[in-house]
């Protein structure tokens, strides 16, 4: 979208049809980010649990991750295509049951987060350290002492 085009936008507002072709079109991410904003304000106000809980096991959930890369990444995979292959209405179920959780136990939610996070900071690791190797070596003296040094 251009920079003109977007100001129009903003100018004009978003249409209620609008929202809701997008809700539609992207109903686990408008869930998703509406339970996030929930269990932000349910544990920093410790309206059940307090935020030391929710740090615990979204840190918890990126070492696993990072530590486990393979079973966590399987599972998150199945759990995920499970929710992407059901109908809206199911879909919708599960965004309700990701918001109750993020009401009453916002630290199941964070540890969730946690192992997107560390399953996420894993593959980018890997995938530097690949890129790094096969990059092509300038011809020359390296500064590591070869075999003929």
């Amino acid at each position: 979208m251009n920079k003109t085009k977007f100001t129009e936008k903003l100018k004009d507002g978003v249409s209620v049809k609008e929202i809701e072709e997008f809700t539609r079109k992207h109903t686990t991410e408008v869930f998703s980010v509406l339970a996030i904003i929930i269990a932000t304000a349910s544990s920093s106000w410790d309206f059940f649990t307090g935020p030391k809980t929710t740090i615990f096991f979204t840190a918890l959930g990126c070492v696993l991750a990072v530590l486990f890369p393979v079973p966590i990444e399987r599972g998150l995979k199945q759990f995920y295509n499970f929710v992407f292959k059901q109908d809206k209405n199911t879909q919708m179920i599960v965004g309700a049951v990701k918001v109750v959780i993020a009401i009453f136990i916002p630290f199941i939610l964070f540890g969730l987060i946690g192992l997107l996070a560390g399953s996420s900071y894993h593959y980018f690791v890997r995938q530097g350290q690949i890129l790094s190797q096969n990059a092509p070596r300038k011809q020359g003296h390296s500064p590591e002492p070869g075999e003929h040094d």
